[in-house]
């Protein structure tokens, strides 16, 4: 079975058509840059335009990078435009896409339901966290496989500053830290999401995690096994798709 899904970020909104019997996409992605400001009518236009690529008239699953409660309202808005916040998202998608039923979920949970479906964490019982690292920082978080939604653990509180401050990939880029240089400021967050959680695995996503050589190393003193995501960047594209056909 196929089910289309969109990955909305805070650089890009990537999709697709997936493949859920594989977890995987069936055709090669679209991708469109966010627009900025990242409105809610310009962010729909982008995931208009990426559907449309495809030519694709069945359900669509969509992330969203904040909090997102019924499948449908948006509650946090913290690295696109603050006029997301209470949002109706299902029904702006929907009308956007000419009636097309729409499932919106957090990213990172998203991310986090293919991996553990798909990719590194499949079969993996106990506490296990997804961590994507890009513009921002998401996190799912697993218990004996089932999601607690919506955790944002991105914004736990690092040197005084939100963690995503720090430690994204997006502060690697704007702080010109090295590959080791960054991972020690991913290794203090790590300790800081251990203390609290105690997890048995964490995965390490987003776009970063195809580059997992370059930093994962250089991190040490953490307890949990640490892997990079299997499905890597794709990863929430086929976490939207899981959770549209879900709802059919």
């Amino acid at each position: 079975m196929q089910i289309f899904g969109v990955d909305i970020g805070g650089s890009g909104i990537k999709g697709a058509p997936v493949d859920l019997d594989r977890g995987d996409l069936a055709q090669e992605r679209c991708k469109v840059l966010t627009p900025h400001p990242a409105t809610p009518d310009g962010v729909a236009d982008g995931v208009k335009q990426v559907v449309d690529h495809f030519g694709w008239t069945g359900p669509v699953g969509l992330t969203f990078p904040g909090v997102v409660t019924g499948g449908a309202t948006v509650r946090t808005a913290a690295n696109v435009d603050k006029s997301w916040i209470d949002t109706d998202a299902r029904a702006l998608f929907s009308g956007k896409l000419g009636g097309l039923p729409v499932t919106v979920v957090n990213d990172a949970d998203a991310a986090g339901v293919a991996e553990m479906q798909f990719g590194a964490g499949q079969g993996r019982g106990g506490t296990v966290i997804l961590l994507t690292f890009g513009t921002g920082i998401g996190s799912a978080l697993f218990l004996d496989g089932r999601l607690v939604p919506n955790t944002e653990l991105g914004h736990l509180e690092l040197s005084g500053h939100d963690a995503e401050k720090k430690a994204s990939s997006k502060a690697k880029d704007d702080h010109g830290l090295s590959w080791e240089q960054w991972a020690r400021r991913v290794q203090k967050y790590l300790a800081h999401v251990e203390m609290l959680f105690s997890p048995e695995l964490i995965i390490v996503g987003g776009g970063v995690s195809r580059k997992a050589d370059k930093f994962l190393h250089f991190i040490d003193g953490i307890r949990a096994e640490i892997v990079p995501a299997q499905l890597q960047n794709n990863a929430g594209i086929v976490g939207a798709a899981m959770r549209a056909a879900q709802e059919r």
